[in-house]
């Protein structure tokens, strides 16, 4: 299959390459560091961001990409449902 950016770096403003479900979680890490995160399901978002802030998006709608980079999504304050990462 041809892909014509198969050589190319992949830039922030890039679609994302790869994939992952989220599972809250307000120990673990995630694999890797998100590019954004696709919310499935609409409801508060907790992350601890890849800064190391906290932060809640409240009333986030559903099918939403929030464009974030994020190494863990907390499971406390997290009601949104259907999240996966992207990078």
């Amino acid at each position: 299959m041809l892909d014509r950016y198969e050589g190319e770096a992949a830039g922030l403003s890039a679609p994302a390459h790869a994939g992952f479900p989220i599972t809250p979680n307000d120990n673990a890490d995630l694999a890797e560091v998100t590019r954004a995160v696709y919310v499935g399901g609409a409801g508060a978002v907790s992350v601890l961001m890849a800064s190391g802030q906290t932060v809640t998006f409240a009333a986030v709608a559903a099918s939403v990409l929030l464009p974030i980079r994020v190494r863990r999504v907390l499971a406390s304050g997290t009601t949104a449902t259907n999240l996966v990462g992207l990078c």
